[in-house]
């Protein structure tokens, strides 16, 4: 069986991006385009094993997005990797201290970024 990421970013092309890298490794995807879209769909979907989220989006930003997840028993355990452009120490700290797992400062090597989601993911 195939893990689950759900992608959050407000951008299309990023989105598509990452899901295209995902999908060619054989992982099953889920876009959202803010927090509030995927928290919607992590309400409606089957399990998701790992979260990949933008920090600046509208409507609700990743790190609330990050707080509200983590705040959740369902979803507390879900490894999260931050991807922004935000690569400010401060952003940094921000992101791991609300519960990410991870902090990757775009444009990240999709090499890479497959590497970490499959070390996050055992």
């Amino acid at each position: 069986m195939s893990k689950h990421v759900l992608v959050v970013d407000d951008s299309k092309t990023i989105r598509n991006l990452v899901a295209f890298v995902l999908k060619s490794e054989g992982f099953k995807v889920t876009t959202a385009e803010d927090g509030l879209d995927a928290i919607e769909k992590l309400y409606n979907i089957e399990a998701v094993d790992l979260i990949v989220s933008d920090v600046n989006m509208p409507r609700m930003d990743g790190f609330t997005f990050i707080k509200n997840i983590r705040a959740q028993d369902a979803y507390k355990d879900i490894p999260i990797i931050v991807l922004s452009t935000e690569g400010q120490e401060d952003d940094i700290q921000t992101g791991i201290s609300l519960g990410a797992n991870l902090y990757m400062v775009k444009p990240a090597q999709p090499e890479k970024m497959v590497r970490n989601i499959k070390m996050l993911l055992g």
